[in-house]
């Protein structure tokens, strides 16, 4: 499955925003209640927004015309209490849309989390993790900045223009018609033009992306960089995806900032419509002043609003943008997904089997081909072969960090995939090549994942490291399992990081034990220390060896050679070396 979300068609595009829009609604459903709040707030603020020229133009022709100023004073008086009124109202749904849209964000970017920790490796693989980060902070705060801040406006803006639509009809249908008609050709405007103006935004938040990306692989090479001198190359990769960011960045800007002068020279068009048909009418006596100026307020009601509306909507595009490329993460389900399936061997004696086993990463050729081969309790394989070959693609299907393109594994004589992801956690534990470890302490890092010791004491969990004859490795770090570890592993060398892997991999008691490349950054004593302790394990674990040193696979029960998408056992260490050096001379 091609997970590769920056090479999504413009069609699949399409599709999923039309889900993801369902489901915006879905993670705000909670706030039905005080999205309700604030309309009936913006509803309120408007129509008090309303009713103000009416009453001006009524105080005109009833009261200024008459110089009757005791019904002037009355009526700014009952403007005075409207307008402080609508103040209250407005900051009210200021409020609520804000805490709403910090709520939204809060929750956006858990479900877009959870997602991400429900993928698979494949896609991991597949997508750079500075562009993951780039949407789960910044294109979630695009969404959270419409909901705060442009949501109610944009809604406020379509009541008052609507209210005032039908204000300027009922006074007089001839001059309403005749100011509407700018309206209309805004609304043209917009239908042409909103769709390039979302491409802009969508391909500057996609720069934004990669250069959030560039910038995390730049740093978390930086010792190579400084090792080969290199800044320069790297310098010139952050100025290209900086220079391409500007230019998407600029062009974003000018299509974003296109609605306002258009919308601003149809505005003055429609007041100039107003005023010299407004001061015919009252020439031929169908209008007087006061109607004439309730008329132009209730104008600039309707052409104000479509201003603002051209800033807001511009917002809307960009949170739409931002949002197609949350949704397709949310819309993505993992292929590693648990099946009911009740596919099962006759003959269940074997730790794990693969049975006709084929496998492809996604728009790769083929690198397994109908492989078979068993795995016994208790037994040690090897696995060797040239780099390149499969040895860590077995490992990995055998893991389960994916599923093979044809065939089937079996675990304990059943399919793999009938194990929920905690049952196969439990039984299978993999050492990469390149340990991941998280900020803390050395106790923090052997306790994740492996929730029967997290209630363990210091005391209580040191009797169970004694047990695993751990200790010896444990005494490595000068302040044992206080020993501080930064998030980079920096801290600590290579080695003592490949050894807080394999404590936590043993401490689990796995019925199966990967190591790939366990020992490749220890010295030689400690890896006699990791022999003794593998040669310690119960005598129903299964070890998986992956290594380049001899030493560490000769005493292995069986070796199998892996390369050109075969696994053949390789019988005797002699016949193994011999398979691998010719192996080496064929590539």
């Amino acid at each position: 499955m091609n997970y590769n979300i920056n090479q999504a068609s413009v069609q699949q595009q399409k599709t999923s925003s039309v889900k993801a829009v369902r489901k915006l609604y879905i993670l705000i459903a909670h706030e039905k209640r005080n999205l309700i709040l604030a309309l009936i707030a913006i509803l309120l603020n408007s129509s008090l927004q309303l009713v103000g020229p009416l009453l001006i133009g009524h105080a005109i022709d009833a009261y200024v015309t008459t110089k009757q100023f005791n019904g002037v004073v009355m009526i700014a008086g009952i403007l005075f209490g409207m307008y402080l009124l609508a103040l209250g109202t407005g900051y009210f749904q200021t409020k609520l849309m804000g805490s709403i849209g910090q709520r939204t964000l809060f929750t956006l970017r858990n479900a877009l989390f959870n997602k991400l920790q429900e993928l698979p490796i494949a896609f991991f693989n597949q997508n750079k993790a500075g562009d993951l980060i780039s949407r789960l902070n910044n294109d979630t705060d695009k969404i959270n900045q419409f909901f705060s801040q442009s949501l109610m406006q944009f809604i406020g803006s379509i009541v008052t223009m609507t209210g005032a639509g039908i204000f300027l009809l009922a006074i007089n249908i001839k001059l309403g018609s005749a100011t509407l008609v700018p309206a209309l050709l805004i609304l043209l405007f917009t239908m042409i033009v909103s769709p390039w103006v979302k491409r802009k935004n969508a391909t500057n938040l996609k720069s934004v992306g990669g250069m959030s990306a560039e910038i995390q692989e730049s740093l978390n090479n930086f010792r190579v960089i400084v090792a080969f001198n290199r800044r320069d190359y790297f310098r010139k990769r952050f100025n290209d995806a900086n220079q391409q960011n500007y230019d998407t960045a600029l062009a974003a800007g000018m299509a974003n900032n296109i609605f306002v002068p258009v919308y601003g020279l149809f505005s003055s068009v429609a007041q100039l419509i107003v005023l010299a048909f407004g001061i015919y009418l009252i020439s031929t006596g169908e209008f007087t002043i006061g109607l004439l100026v309730s008329y132009l307020a209730y104008a600039t009601n309707f052409y104000n609003p479509l201003r603002q509306l051209a800033a807001l909507w511009t917002s809307f595009q960009v949170a739409m943008a931002g949002w197609d490329r949350i949704s397709q993460i949310l819309t993505l389900q993992s292929n590693l997904n648990y099946t009911s399936s009740t596919d099962s061997l006759t003959v269940d004696t074997s730790r794990l089997t693969f049975r006709d086993v084929s496998f492809a990463y996604p728009d790769g050729s083929e690198i397994l081909h109908h492989v078979n081969f068993d795995l016994l309790p208790g037994k040690t394989y090897a696995l060797v072969g040239p780099t390149g070959g499969g040895k860590t693609t077995t490992a990995s299907l055998i893991a389960r960090l994916y599923d093979p393109t044809h065939g089937t594994v079996f675990l304990n004589g059943r399919d793999i995939r009938t194990y929920t992801a905690e049952e196969r956690s439990k039984k299978i534990s993999f050492i990469l090549q390149e340990p991941i470890l998280f900020s803390g302490t050395v106790k923090d890092n052997l306790l994740y994942g492996n929730e029967q010791l997290l209630k363990y004491s210091n005391d209580k969990l040191q009797e169970v490291i004694n047990e695993s004859h751990l200790q010896k490795l444990l005494a490595v770090f000068e302040q044992g399992l206080d020993t501080p570890v930064s998030a980079s592993g920096e801290s600590i060398s290579l080695g003592q990081k490949q050894l807080i892997a394999f404590m936590r991999a043993v401490l689990r008691h796995p019925e199966i034990l990967i190591l790939d490349e366990a020992s490749a950054n220890i010295d030689t004593v400690t890896e006699h220390l990791l022999t003794e302790i593998l040669d310690q394990l119960p005598e129903t674990t299964t070890r998986v060896i992956i290594a380049h040193r001899l030493n560490t696979i000769e005493k292995a029960d069986e070796i199998f050679f892996v390369n050109s998408g075969n696994v053949i056992p390789a019988g005797s260490m002699e016949h193994a070396v011999d398979m691998l050096m010719q192996g080496k001379r064929a590539s």
